[in-house]
């Protein structure tokens, strides 16, 4: 058993992130708890499951190389890590009141690109030592939620649940953010979550980001911004669908008030998705977003549906890919 950690900093009150619920899709994953390392079962097995500070209201992970998990705090915008190895785990970044921690991707330059949600802000964060490194503000004005973060070539591409654009961080030492208005299939509703996860396409050229009320798909075009709707199979849909996990032209989602992992095989385009299996677990409660590590997909559950108090627990678990 890993020792339940304690949480240091102050609880402020969760930033606004309500998706609209539905009916879970019928097909199970069978569990299996092998160890993402070590094959044959000569070495004791990692953790499935592993606690994080109470009251942190966790939304977003990122694992880069190392068996290491970085999450985010609602909270205060704090990022706790943790040993994929043990399940011990501390704050490594102190986090402050105003601040929030929403999606989060670790590069391979050392650095935490991390969502600042209703703050407006993408922050980076050296993942050795939680130090933080700079700051953009990508928006003055209110009405705007910077959600989830991918990582490709030169920028780090943050979505926008309130507002009809991406904001193209550069990554190294120079350039200006650049805001790319999305347009071509894409719809903008007011007052709703739309634009939330977000993950390259398989040809490492554009991106893929759902659109969380509606439970839609679409490559965006990061040259124009024009968005293509993917076609899903059948009566395949992704209501409630939160982070977004790539592997080759597997593309795990999130569906996170649902309960459900869907899975999904891309087409070489990234313009159909055909829906092969879902995964559900009796430990998941409202997992907001995943990354994976061998093979792996760690969630952290957000419990959007549960009391959001200091009190709190809130806890990650790990399913096989």
């Amino acid at each position: 058993m890993t020792r339940k950690p304690t949480r240091p900093s102050p609880f402020l009150r969760p930033s606004r992130r309500a998706l609209l619920g539905g009916a879970a899709v019928a097909a199970c994953s069978a569990w299996a708890a092998a160890d993402p390392a070590h094959a044959g079962g000569r070495r004791p097995s990692w953790p499935t499951e592993f606690p994080l500070p109470d009251g942190w209201l966790p939304e977003g992970i990122a694992i880069g190389r190392a068996p290491y998990a970085y999450m985010g705090s609602r909270a205060d915008g704090a990022v706790y890590r943790t040993d994929l190895r043990t399940g011990e785990g501390r704050v490594l970044h102190e986090g402050a009141p105003g601040l929030a921690a929403i999606g989060l991707e670790l590069g391979d330059d050392g650095l935490l690109y991390v969502s600042g949600g209703a703050g407006g802000t993408a922050r980076l964060v050296d993942a050795r030592t939680g130090t933080l490194r700079k700051t953009y503000r990508l928006t003055d004005s209110t009405g705007h939620f910077v959600n989830d973060v991918v990582l490709l070539r030169d920028r780090a591409w943050f979505t926008d649940s309130f507002d009809a654009v991406l904001y193209g961080v550069p990554r190294g030492r120079g350039g200006r953010v650049r805001t790319l208005r999305l347009g071509g299939d894409w719809e903008q509703t007011p007052d709703v979550i739309n634009a939330n996860g977000i993950v390259s396409t398989p040809d490492g050229r554009d991106v893929i980001v759902v659109r969380s009320t509606l439970g839609v798909l679409y490559r965006v075009s990061l040259r124009t911004g024009h968005a293509t709707r993917i076609a899903l199979s059948g009566a395949a849909d992704v209501a409630a669908g939160d982070g977004l996990v790539r592997v080759g032209r597997t593309l795990y989602v999130v569906q996170n008030r649902l309960n459900v992992v869907a899975v999904f095989d891309l087409d070489a385009r990234a313009t159909r998705a055909v829906l092969r299996r879902t995964v559900m677990d009796p430990r998941f409660d409202v997992p907001a977003t995943a990354a994976r590590f061998g093979n792996r997909l760690y969630l952290v559950n957000a419990r959007f549906t549960s009391p959001q108090t200091p009190e709190t627990t809130f806890n990650a678990v790990a399913v096989p890919l």
